[in-house]
């Protein structure tokens, strides 16, 4: 893999250090951003740009745009796919917010609770759609086939996560089918994306898509536990939602495999109420047990596992703003 040979002086060790190095190259991901949600339907304008400017980091693109530097790519086509990305992201924000009636996203009110589902749903469609003209114009059929699978496997992810409602059932391998396919499918497509703009050999390929995979997993499962262990005005979002929607995420999958008989009757009732008058219960169950810290174990082993699969990189900027994105997934707030 070629990289940058620029080594630092100091690691990289906040988020803030992560977007100054992006920073030229985001500015034009941001602007290709709002050129691209032009339309001449007035409310396609209003919701795309109330969603894409609602808050966030813009993880998914920064990965791009991190992957293409690190890999020593000179182009400028990580721009345009950096873009693509986050507009499949917001889509599948928009779709989730409306399948999930969530009112609340990133401290602001949902674009469905603003304009109602079906406007949302159609503007989600219309952001894919973009995203797939997007991707044409690039001519390039490698990157149309990486992002045409992982739409597909998101969609699948969506389905999945769907049948599981409210299965006590669950299995931790299930779980992690669900949160691969809906979250971390597109981590791995975004470094993926990068690698194959860059000539990247299968081999290295491989690994950089795996980085991503590895990584949104992690992601993934931090989140989960942040529903069980933050207040909602930290979170940005209504602390609860899991549990008032019937998902069974890894918390909860393993105080029901090692927990005690009451504690299967507290998430039996928890996942029947339909709502979050069991919650602070359950908190308490969930740092009375191990479930808490075993999430965070699983979430730090697949962190562990991104950061080997940039071991043939040369040490660089790129490289440290990577390895410190897979100790922010595991370890933030909000």
């Amino acid at each position: 893999m070629k990289a940058e040979n620029k080594l630092l002086n100091n690691s990289i060790n906040s988020i803030e250090q992560v977007l100054d190095v992006v920073d030229g190259d985001m500015q034009q991901v941001n602007a290709n951003i709002r050129g691209s949600l032009d339309s001449h339907v007035v409310l396609i304008k209003q919701i795309s740009e109330y969603i894409i400017n609602s808050g966030g980091k813009r993880l998914r693109p920064i990965l791009v745009v991190l992957m293409a530097r690190a890999l020593g790519y000179s182009g400028k086509d990580h721009i345009q796919l950096a873009a693509i990305v986050e507009f499949i992201h917001t889509a599948t924000l928009l779709h989730d917010d409306v399948v999930d009636e969530s009112d609340m996203r990133r401290g602001n009110k949902t674009a469905n609770e603003v304009w109602g589902n079906s406007a949302s749903v159609l503007v989600g469609d219309f952001l894919y759609s973009r995203s797939f003209q997007m991707m044409v114009s690039l001519q390039n059929i490698g990157i149309m086939d990486i992002l045409a699978n992982a739409t597909n496997t998101i969609s699948e992810g969506e389905v999945l996560q769907l049948l599981n409602i409210g299965n006590l059932e669950i299995t931790e391998e299930q779980y992690y089918q669900v949160i691969f396919n809906k979250t971390a499918k597109l981590f791995e497509a975004g470094c993926e994306l990068s690698a194959l703009i860059s000539n990247c050999d299968e081999e290295s390929r491989g690994k950089i898509a795996n980085y991503g995979k590895y990584l949104g997993m992690a992601f993934q499962i931090a989140d989960d536990i942040l529903d069980y262990s933050v207040d909602s005005e930290q979170l940005g979002k209504n602390v609860g939602d899991d549990l008032a929607e019937g998902k069974l995420t890894l918390p909860l999958i393993y105080l029901l495999e090692n927990g005690t008989t009451e504690d299967k009757q507290l998430i039996e009732a928890a996942i029947k109420s339909s709502s979050i008058k069991y919650l602070k219960k359950l908190q308490t169950r969930l740092d009375e047990t191990q479930s808490l810290n075993y999430c965070k174990e699983k979430a730090s082993e697949f962190a562990d596992k991104a950061k080997q699969q940039l071991d043939n990189l040369d040490n660089g900027q790129a490289k440290e703003a990577l390895l410190f994105l897979c100790d922010f997934a595991c370890n933030r707030t909000q």
